[in-house]
């Protein structure tokens, strides 16, 4: 199998993990509150990391980089709220469409956080994708729903976190990123879960570790698929998790898509496709330039 089929297919099955992780999180939504959703999805995934943190070693949580892990996992923890409610309490399909409206953000705040330069078409790109936000949100019309801005918010917060992680890779392995993540969500998710505890009964157990489980094996397979490939081939892939959890709602929760959701969805996922595929061109264009800038005239 080539490099390119085996990253394909990891990034299919994060998909997949990803997609059924939102079912889970939607069922574990009916008897339980958001915030100990989030808890027990945390919980579960930090054990599920913990074969990690064996493998390492105490030594891996060695860092001068502590307050930049706490606020990133702050910002992570309440995006996680705003987008756990939002699965919960919106239709599907909606809730993960304007999930994908992270990249946007994303976009803007590397400019401002970061100092990228973003030209022209990105540019448009982005507006593009911002239309496509609003013509699901529809905002000053009777199909607005203000939980629709609870995941915009998650979007925003998770742009944040997205920021953050790309700050921490430049001095961090991946494998830190990921155990620090997990340690410290359990706690900073547990204390408002807490002032709603209730302890899940019967087959929501199933639910909620399903839920840290699948979460933390999309991860895995997700950062091993963009290891192997190109982002902008990838990214296509990634959005196979709309349709997926649409077919799901429509089998399971009886919802169906409206056409404002499918329109929105299909201008942010064209605007996310072609910014990731010109970050790609983007990329190998320094990647060629770079050694020739090495190389000093008379050298």
């Amino acid at each position: 199998m080539t490099t390119h089929a085996r990253a394909a297919l990891l990034m299919l099955g994060s998909t997949i993990f990803f997609a059924f992780m939102v079912i889970a999180i939607k069922l574990a939504s009916e008897t339980l509150h958001t915030f100990e959703v989030a808890f027990f999805r945390n919980f579960f995934g930090m054990v599920a990391t913990l074969p990690l943190l064996m493998h390492h070693g105490i030594g891996i949580l060695k860092t001068d980089q502590l307050p930049r892990y706490v606020f990133r996992c702050v910002v992570g923890v309440v995006s996680m709220f705003c987008g756990f409610w939002a699965i919960g309490h919106l239709p599907l399909a909606q809730a993960v469409s304007l999930s994908y409206s992270t990249p946007l953000f994303v976009t803007v705040l590397a400019v401002f956080w970061l100092g990228e330069q973003v030209r022209m078409r990105r540019w448009a790109a982005v507006v593009v994708g911002f239309i496509g936000v609003l013509v699901i949100v529809r905002p000053g019309t009777e199909g607005f729903s203000a939980g629709t801005l609870v995941a915009v918010t998650a979007a925003v917060l998770s742009s944040i976190v997205a920021i953050q992680i790309k700050q921490l890779s430049n001095t961090e392995p991946a494998d830190r990123i990921v155990i620090y993540t997990t340690l410290l969500w359990v706690p900073m998710s547990l204390l408002p879960a807490l002032a709603v505890w209730e302890w899940p009964r019967g087959i929501t157990w199933l639910w909620i570790i399903a839920s840290g489980a699948l979460g933390t094996g999309g991860h895995m397979l997700w950062t091993r698929a963009l290891k192997l490939g190109e982002v902008s081939a990838l990214t296509p892939i990634s959005f196979m998790q709309l349709p997926i959890v649409a077919i799901l709602g429509w089998l399971l929760f009886d919802q169906g898509v409206d056409r404002w959701t499918l329109t929105g969805a299909a201008i942010i996922l064209a605007a996310n496709a072609y910014i990731a595929h010109r970050e790609a061109v983007l990329a190998r264009r320094h990647a060629t330039q770079a050694p020739a800038e090495a190389v000093k005239p008379g050298e």
